[in-house]
């Protein structure tokens, strides 16, 4: 009963059935990463949203591609001392927050704007790490890479896999900005 109970939480968390299904049989890389991409939630911030007739959704015509080049923002509203610390744009593909404004990267395999230059290794690095590129400038917030951390080599291998199985699209996503510097 316990764990009925908690499957039917841990569906209405997601919002269906078809999210938390089995991966295929055939247990590929590229399956098996397209399987951990669903339900790790890549999609949430690493896919632009749109309006749709109920409301926000994700805009799978640009699956993975980041924040879209094409959607300038003006400054993020200044949240003051709290008690809310962040906030996210509409498209959910720009945050920020105490560490500044943070863009979710294009996760396509292009080579100019994507991962398409990226090496397994950096790919697993930056997931350790919290790195960029696994040497560079911090993973900023939301990212939960401290979570993904955990993954196994075999699960941090199938998403990269995956993720090079994607159409490169190109996308050109801003840099992060810094936060404002403290007055004297």
């Amino acid at each position: 009963m316990r764990s009925t109970r908690g499957a039917l939480c841990f569906l209405a968390v997601l919002g269906s059935a078809a999210a938390v299904a089995a991966p295929p049989a055939s247990d590929t890389n590229v399956q098996r990463g397209a399987y951990l991409v669903r339900i790790m939630g890549c999609n949430d911030c690493h896919t632009p949203m749109k309006m749709g007739p109920k409301g926000p959704e994700s805009d799978m015509t640009r699956m993975l591609t980041g924040h879209p080049a094409d959607l300038k923002l003006p400054p993020p509203p200044d949240l003051g001392k709290g008690p809310w610390v962040w906030t996210g744009s509409g498209s959910m593909t720009a945050f920020a927050g105490p560490w500044g404004v943070s863009y979710a990267i294009n996760l396509t395999p292009d080579p100019e704007t994507g991962i398409g230059k990226w090496t397994e290794k950096m790919f697993i690095d930056a997931m350790r790490t919290g790195r960029h590129l696994g040497k560079g400038r911090p993973i900023l917030p939301p990212m939960p890479w401290s979570g993904i951390r955990e993954a196994t080599d075999r699960d941090l291998k199938a998403i990269f896999a995956y993720l090079r199985s994607l159409p490169p699209v190109k996308n050109a996503i801003p840099e992060p900005v810094e936060p404002p510097k403290a007055g004297p």
